[in-house]
């Protein structure tokens, strides 16, 4: 019965009542996401639709932002780290039609596995901060859960991607 962002700030305060919660309280759209992420450093995709993830992703490139990407479904996770080329387009230049690509209410997610990605995530964030370790920038690491196994793969950038490449600009 509680608003999301609510309940986040609410939890958040109580592991660490130091922590400065910024909550937006509206829904990520073209005509508010430039300035909901301008003011960040890092942004972290945790979204849940090829509609948002493309839009956080166009306008961090537009902005020179990275973005530490994260996604689920079943029991399989993904993360990386777009800081240009190669980024979320690159990627995946267009959505896959439904079928393929069902949300995670029409087909299940393990329950740990969005606690995986998200400390992967947290992982990256850190280290892009602190300037520490090997970044995932240009790499994908996929992660399944039934085997727990990981694997990184490198990204190739899409010399047309009408995000990053420099010819779009």
């Amino acid at each position: 019965g509680e608003k999301k962002v609510e309940s986040a700030r609410v939890a958040i305060n109580a592991l660490n009542p130091d922590v400065k919660v910024v909550a937006h309280e509206e829904m990520l759209l073209a005509d508010n996401v430039e300035r909901i992420i301008a003011g960040y450093d890092v942004i972290l995709d945790g979204t849940d639709t090829f509609e948002t993830r493309y839009l956080v992703n166009d306008t961090a490139m537009r902005l020179g932002k990275p973005v530490i990407y994260g996604a689920v479904l079943r029991f399989e996770g993904q993360v990386s780290v777009f800081t240009g080329q190669p980024c979320y387009r690159c990627l995946f230049p267009e959505a896959p039609p439904p079928e393929l690509a069902p949300s995670c209410e029409e087909a299940g997610v393990l329950g740990v596995v969005p606690g995986l990605v998200g400390v992967l995530q947290a992982t990256e964030a850190i280290k892009w901060i602190t300037g520490i370790g090997d970044s995932l920038a240009g790499r994908l690491l996929t992660l399944d859960a039934m085997s727990m196994q990981m694997t990184t793969l490198t990204l190739a950038a899409d010399p047309r991607c009408r995000s990053c490449a420099p010819d779009q600009d």
